[in-house]
């Protein structure tokens, strides 16, 4: 449902940004149509570059202010020929997380995807989703969807996996955890991780980001002042814990009730930007600034970077025709 000059100019990202890095990280070259009608030729395909300032990457997350995506170079990699899938049920993010580093020293950059799932997200796809079980069968309060992908054997990348899980339970970071034992398993495990924005779509939404290691506090902090401002709310928490991204959506009980949460938006943003701002996150991880976060950016970026950046559009597009109204 994308083209790749869309994916570029937003810097997207995704579930395996944890091994091979967001949109930015894939390219090499770009051809680029400036505001003044004239044509910026850097398709080149060098992997080392060092003779000025690297204008690419200006135009990789710019969503299209600087001037149009027409061409690019991408860096390409070999398919992995396995991947082995596991659910795994966990206490808490800080378990996720200490469970993330324990699975790197067992196999490295094997792990692909690495999903930290809320039960309430669960619960919202199988209430969604007609047919959709429960993987471990026993509610637990919180998951993790990790996949390895190596050279190889699926039986052999299993088994690794099998024994790096095995070895996580003996430290206390995990409760229990099902391994696909087929491709069809494996998908039906990440058609419940795909169903999740659909089967909780109406209510307040929010892309952050923070350092791996303060994920467990970004939840606490986020779950104690919700409480305190908000009684009732109901917090969907799922995303990319192995590069510190989670989405971070609020609703209530009822349909009529998360209708006037949402009519309250700004003041759900701020519980949950204040808490990502105290412990030096970014309130758009993956998803862009666009409108609806321009003031937001406004009032969280140091006046400096928001001067550069402004600098930037002007130096590129003084009449400010590209894409006018969005981020700046």
């Amino acid at each position: 449902s994308c083209q790749i000059g869309g994916v570029l100019s937003t810097n997207a990202g995704g579930v395996n940004v944890l091994r091979y890095g967001n949109a930015r990280e894939q390219v090499l070259g770009l051809e680029v149509v400036l505001p003044d009608g004239s044509i910026w030729h850097g398709l080149r395909s060098l992997r080392k570059d060092n003779t000025g300032y690297d204008l690419k990457q200006l135009f990789l997350g710019a969503e299209g202010t600087l001037g149009v995506i027409t061409a690019a170079v991408l860096r390409l990699r070999p398919k992995p020929s396995a991947s082995a899938t596991a659910w795994i049920a966990l206490d808490s993010p800080a378990a996720a997380v200490q469970l993330l580093a324990q699975l790197r020293e067992r196999v490295g950059e094997r792990i692909s995807a690495f999903e930290l799932v809320s039960r309430r997200c669960l619960e919202a796809v199988m209430a969604h989703a007609p047919g959709t079980l429960d993987p471990l069968g026993a509610p637990q309060p919180w998951y993790v969807l990790a996949e390895l992908e190596d050279s190889g054997s699926f039986e052999s990348l299993q088994a690794r996996l099998e024994a790096a899980l095995a070895d996580g339970a003996e430290r206390g970071a995990l409760r229990d955890a099902a391994i696909a034992a087929s491709e069809a398993q494996a998908a039906a495990l990440w058609r419940i991780r795909e169903t999740i924005p659909e089967a909780q779509f109406a209510n307040v939404k929010h892309d952050v980001a923070v350092a791996v290691s303060r994920i467990p506090a970004l939840v606490e902090q986020v779950e104690g002042a919700l409480a305190a401002a908000f009684p009732g709310a109901q917090s969907f928490i799922f995303g990319h814990v192995g590069d510190g991204n989670l989405h971070y959506n609020i609703g209530m009980a009822d349909a009529a009730a998360t209708a006037a949460l949402i009519a309250r938006r700004e003041q759900v943003n701020r519980v949950v930007y204040d808490a990502v701002a105290s412990l030096g996150g970014s309130i758009s991880a993956e998803h862009g600034i666009g409108q609806l976060k321009r003031e937001d950016l406004r009032q969280r970026k140091a006046p400096l970077e928001l001067e550069l950046m402004r600098a930037i559009k002007r130096a590129f597009d003084p009449q400010g025709l590209m894409n006018p109204g969005k981020v700046l």
